[in-house]
C-alpha cells in the first residue's frame, strides 16, 4: 500500500517495478498480495485489456487508524492504558517515541 498510495493506481507490473529498487519481489507475489487486498476491499480492481489496474479504497491515514485500533483491541484488550504501559516498559527508545507522539497516559480518547 505504501507503494500504491503515491502512485494513485497501478498494475501489478508497475507496483513491482516501483518496489524493485528496495524490495525485489516476484510478479506472482505482488499479484497474490493485490488479489487478497482486492478481496478484502482494501483496493479496487478493474480490468483493462489483459491487466488489472488497482487503486486504493483507503487513505493512508484511514489504514493507519484501522491498524492501530486492531492492535489496541487484539493485543491490549481495548485498553489504551495497557498500550501505554507496554510502551513505557519497552525501553528508552520506545518511551522517547511515545513522548514525541504526545502519549501521556491520559485515557480520554
Amino acid at each position: 500500500m505504501n507503494t500504491l498510495w503515491p502512485m494513485g493506481q497501478g498494475t501489478v507490473r508497475e507496483i513491482r517495478d516501483r518496489l524493485a529498487a528496495r524490495r525485489p519481489r516476484a510478479y506472482t507475489t505482488i499479484m497474490t498480495i493485490m488479489d487478497r487486498l482486492a478481496r478484502k476491499g482494501v483496493v479496487e480492481r478493474r480490468k483493462v485489456g489483459r491487466a488489472y489496474i488497482y487503486s486504493p479504497n483507503l487513505s493512508a491515514e484511514a489504514a493507519r487508524t484501522h491498524a492501530l485500533v486492531q492492535v489496541i483491541e487484539n493485543f491490549f484488550g481495548g485498553s489504551k492504558d495497557a498500550l501505554l504501559a507496554q510502551l513505557n516498559a519497552a525501553g528508552p527508545r520506545v518511551r522517547a517515541a511515545a513522548a514525541a507522539l504526545g502519549a501521556d497516559g491520559d485515557d480520554a480518547a
